[in-house]
């Protein structure tokens, strides 16, 4: 349990278009953060494809590093948590062999159609892992590299998911977190191990992983050489919960079971907690994914697209004149309700070279009031992504062995009072908002775990409670909410 003392944990989260780091101060149950550093995370083109500049990620680390010593700030331990599915390529010497590639680049499109043609159907794949088919997921990225003949491929010893690989660097010792693990479409999730047979089919095995850890694992401690770049001493890494989901949904501050969660981002992600993999027929017609969580549950959920809409649009608008996120919330508000929907995981959406071209295509080709301003744009996605939200709550439903009393928002998009709003009003349940910073205090939790300061998921969750002010929203105006959902499910389109 805690004790009076302070403790001290610095939180590196990488999200898909920033990262930062956190420092938490544990003391009294109650949890606070301090951004001490914060920077972008470019996506870099290369000869025509995305990759992620993992050097770049890196360097920032040590810069955090170097900062908080430089302060004379003590820290009991560092975690990395990241996006999933992404990993580098490791040679026998310990050298990355590439820049890892990006799960938004396009040359994985095709290759689910592929692998189901070539090696296991889509149905046999989903039955053996239990992962939502994505086409970025691990198995198609690795199956797409083998196939095109990437020269590395070959001579990869070891691959690495984000946030082992920079764990890597730092300490020289190699590990495999189950929970970012879990989103590759690689492991069985019933033994929660490497599946043998799809490895194969990319001709990888075991061998071509490091060992599989779980969250709150020590990984080791900073290697002499960081030590001595950034004035450091034998700091311990601790494996948290990898995979910035799985830190976020363990940061839920649920009283009991019977909640969903939203973990809103760039990514918008959706489900509930079990005890054990629902993999079934059912499961895989509504394609939810099975994920591994904290405390021996999974995650089951879907992966919606968030923020990464608004995000686009925004940025075509600041090349006009500089928006602000509140102020996109406000014309949004303003501008008439109910005008026009989309289907936010249409796969147009997915990078389109205009976002807001690609919204008012698809407006047009449902016969829908195509939306020109700002803020009817910004209405049709707020009021799309709440609509979308409620099919997936009603699936969940259907799915989960308990009542779904509310959903829990956690993430930046927790913010956003308006879409908040909208939740509420669509799904019909109380929606609870906040914290923001999720991921940050599950990371940060979870080496207070480690560390034997916090004793499990309630408790970390009690903390949770007593360090921020959450926000409930309830539904109101039922009926025009339902009527409206009818007309969104006319226009919704898969593509």
């Amino acid at each position: 349990m805690i004790d009076n003392q302070s403790s001290e944990f610095l939180a590196i989260d990488l999200g898909a278009t920033s990262g930062r780091a956190i420092l938490g101060k544990l003391q009294d149950n109650m949890l606070e953060l301090e951004e001490i550093n914060r920077f972008p995370n470019p996506i870099v083109d290369i000869d025509g494809f995305l990759h992620w500049d993992i050097f770049y990620l890196y360097s920032k680390i040590l810069e955090s590093i170097s900062k908080l010593v430089y302060e004379n700030q003590y820290i009991d331990s560092i975690g990395i948590d990241t996006w999933g599915v992404d990993f580098a390529s490791f040679a026998k010497d310990g050298q990355i062999l590439r820049m890892p590639y990006c799960y938004r680049d396009t040359h994985t499109l095709d290759a689910p159609d592929k692998f189901f043609q070539q090696i296991l159907s889509k149905k046999e794949t989903y039955l053996k892992t239990g992962i939502q088919i994505m086409h970025f997921n691990s198995l198609f990225q690795l199956f797409t590299q083998k196939e095109m003949g990437v020269s590395t491929y070959p001579l990869t010893d070891k691959f690495l998911f984000m946030p082992d690989a920079l764990s890597y660097l730092l300490t020289g010792n190699a590990v495999t977190e189950y929970t970012i693990a879990s989103t590759s479409q690689l492991l069985n999730p019933f033994t929660r191990q490497f599946d043998k047979f799809l490895l194969s089919t990319v001709g990888l095995s075991e061998d071509n992983f490091a060992p599989i850890v779980s969250p709150g694992t020590k990984i080791g401690t900073l290697s002499r050489h960081i030590q001595k770049q950034t004035g450091a001493g034998e700091i311990p890494v601790i494996a948290v919960a990898g995979h910035d989901t799985a830190s976020a949904v363990l940061a839920t501050p649920a009283e009991n079971e019977n909640f969903a969660y939203l973990s809103s981002g760039t990514w918008s992600l959706m489900g509930i907690e079990t005890s054990a993999p629902i993999v079934t027929e059912q499961t895989y017609s509504l394609n939810f994914t099975n994920e591994g969580g904290v405390g021996n549950t999974i995650r089951l959920l879907k992966n919606i697209c968030g923020m990464w809409l608004i995000e686009r649009c925004r940025e075509e608008w600041q090349k006009e004149k500089q928006i602000s996120y509140d102020e996109l919330v406000a014309e949004a508000e303003n501008a008439p309700a109910f005008k026009s929907y989309i289907n936010p995981d249409a796969v147009r959406f997915a990078n389109p070279d205009s976002m807001i071209n690609a919204i008012r295509s698809y407006c047009k080709e449902t016969d829908q009031y195509i939306p020109n301003t700002v803020g009817e744009i910004a209405r049709c996605i707020y009021e799309s992504l709440a609509f979308r939200y409620k099919q997936v709550f009603d699936d969940l439903q259907k799915l989960a062995s308990f009542p779904i009393e509310n959903l829990h928002i956690i993430g930046g998009g927790s913010q956003n009072n308006l879409l908040n709003r909208y939740t509420a009003n669509a799904i019909g349940k109380p929606v609870i908002a906040g914290p923001s910073e999720a991921t940050a205090m599950g990371n940060v939790l979870m080496q207070a775990k480690a560390a034997n300061h916090i004793t499990g998921v309630e408790h970390v969750r009690k903390v949770v409670r007593n360090s921020v002010q959450l926000e409930t929203f309830l539904p109101e105006n039922r009926d025009v909410w339902e009527t409206q959902y009818n007309n969104y499910l006319k226009v919704f389109q898969e593509n």
